[in-house]
């Protein structure tokens, strides 16, 4: 299933997360655990294709414009691969984002300015030879690599799909990887719902208008930083993911947010803000009362509460 020979591959570990039985909102629902990847985030699966693809060209070293989890990943698949990894990161991001990055060895360069600004400084430097720009949110082999979650929950259901998945989106790499994971099975896909924050909400925004196309929109303040991305490279593509899945996009607010990370780490699973995105959806799908397809409901976890020391004390503090 995958575009990169197993003899090639440059691995750490990467994928068969496990998928276990919760309850969320009343519900019963089946969690996909990827915040337990080597590097702590799903982002691991596409670093894991892309670089082995590099290191077989003979590429020596790896732009990225991240600032977190994808930078990570890149970070230690290269580190492995004994390449070079060069992270473009908004000069805003946090230095506790970055140490895990930093303790790989990858070289650093803060951007000022927005996301979109740090982007196009790495698309700069990958103009140099002997490098390769790697973006998770461009690379087309990333999305091979982040299709296996729903590959191997197809496997871990008994070899059927989920009725309907709620998943955090930003870049969508997650959701385009959803839907070539049913193309390759030839299967009829799950609804897929795509969980933004209420700030920063582009695909939103476009299915409301009905619009087929997605219009960029300026990010706010939101603890879901991993989805801050105001205009989604695969915006159009992702529009039309969702609407052929009978899915939709849900607009998380941050009040839902704080309470879904709550009770997610109340079952034992702690993860970082932006992965309880799909949760906080789930949480406010119930709520309104939406009809949910018969069939196995699975919420996708995607990064761990070890990436934001900062804000989950400052939850804990405010619970006090």
């Amino acid at each position: 299933m995958l575009p990169v020979p197993a003899v090639n591959a440059i691995s750490l570990g990467e994928g068969q997360t496990p998928l276990v039985a919760g309850e969320l909102a009343g519900h019963p629902v089946w969690f996909k655990l990827d915040f337990l990847q080597p590097t702590g985030s799903f982002k691991d699966r596409g670093a894991s294709v892309v670089v082995s693809l590099a290191k077989h060209l003979g590429v020596e070293t790896l732009i990225v414009d991240s600032s977190g989890n994808a930078a990570a990943a890149f970070a230690a698949y290269c580190a492995a691969a004994g390449m070079t990894c060069h992270i473009f990161a908004p000069a805003s991001t946090s230095s506790a984002k970055l140490a895990q990055t930093r303790a790989y060895g990858a070289m650093i360069t803060l951007v000022e300015g927005s996301r979109e600004a740090a982007a196009t400084a790495a698309q700069h430097a990958a103009e140099e030879p002997g490098t390769l720009y790697a973006s998770h949110n461009w690379h087309p082999l990333f999305v091979e690599g982040t299709k296996t979650w729903l590959l191997e929950t197809w496997e871990q259901l008994g070899r059927r799909m989920p009725a309907i998945c709620f998943l955090p989106v930003g870049g969508g790499s997650l959701l385009a990887g959803a839907w070539r994971a049913a193309e390759d099975l030839g299967v009829v896909p799950p609804y897929l719902v795509a969980a933004q924050p209420a700030a920063c909400a582009p695909l939103v925004q476009a299915l409301v208008a009905n619009a087929q196309e997605v219009t960029p929109v300026s990010p706010g303040p939101t603890l879901a930083e991993g989805a801050r991305i105001g205009n989604p490279p695969r915006g159009q593509q992702l529009l039309t993911i969702l609407r052929a899945s009978h899915g939709w996009a849900e607009a998380v607010t941050e009040a839902s947010l704080v309470a879904a990370l709550r009770l997610l780490w109340r079952q034992g699973l702690f993860v970082e803000p932006t992965a309880a995105l799909g949760a906080a959806a789930f949480c406010q799908v119930v709520a309104r009362g939406i009809p949910l397809p018969d069939g196995p409901i699975v919420i996708v976890l995607t990064g761990s509460g070890l990436k934001a020391p900062d804000i989950v004390q400052t939850l804990l503090t405010e619970a006090q």
